[in-house]
């Protein structure tokens, strides 16, 4: 079995004004990301694992922030390029492991709606996505609540 081997990674300042996107979920805070599209650092490093196991171009190479295109954009459209290009490479998705690091809000009460949210647009089961939550233990910029980060790897199969 073919079996492929992908980490994606993203990290945002947060910063008053701008809305708090996580997996595609919409958290009540008093900050949110500071970027070119909607900030989602979940959805931007589950696209940079899914093409980085694929050993394709990036999410900056594909979408770049300094094409006005993708100002605001909703970052459930990366994972759907990623998808397909995975599906058109012979792949599915094995299982993808996520690590949200904030220092606040909790992440806990939205986790399953994250997962729900992720399963469907990587065409996959629920229980082949798995995320956890993590404080930055009130060190640097995210234990500062200055920033959120986000790490997932991912294992695809071929299909």
């Amino acid at each position: 079995m073919k079996i492929r081997i992908g980490h994606g990674f993203d990290l945002h300042r947060l910063e008053p004004g701008h809305k708090l996107i996580v997996g595609g979920e919409h958290l009540e805070h008093d900050r949110g990301c500071d970027a070119h599209s909607d900030g989602d650092v979940v959805y931007h490093a589950v696209t940079d694992a899914i093409l980085g196991a694929l050993a394709q171009q990036d999410i900056g190479q594909l979408f770049p922030d300094n094409d006005p295109k993708w100002k605001g954009a909703d970052s459930y459209i990366f994972v759907e390029e990623a998808v397909k290009r995975m599906q058109q490479a012979g792949y599915a998705i094995g299982n993808m492991d996520i690590t949200i690091i904030l220092q606040r809000p909790k992440l806990s009460p939205h986790k399953d709606e994250i997962r729900n949210n992720l399963a469907k647009l990587l065409q996959c089961n629920l229980d082949q996505v798995n995320i956890k939550g993590k404080t930055h233990e009130k060190v640097d910029s995210l234990g500062e609540n200055r920033s959120i980060a986000c790490h997932v790897v991912t294992t695809l199969i071929a299909s």
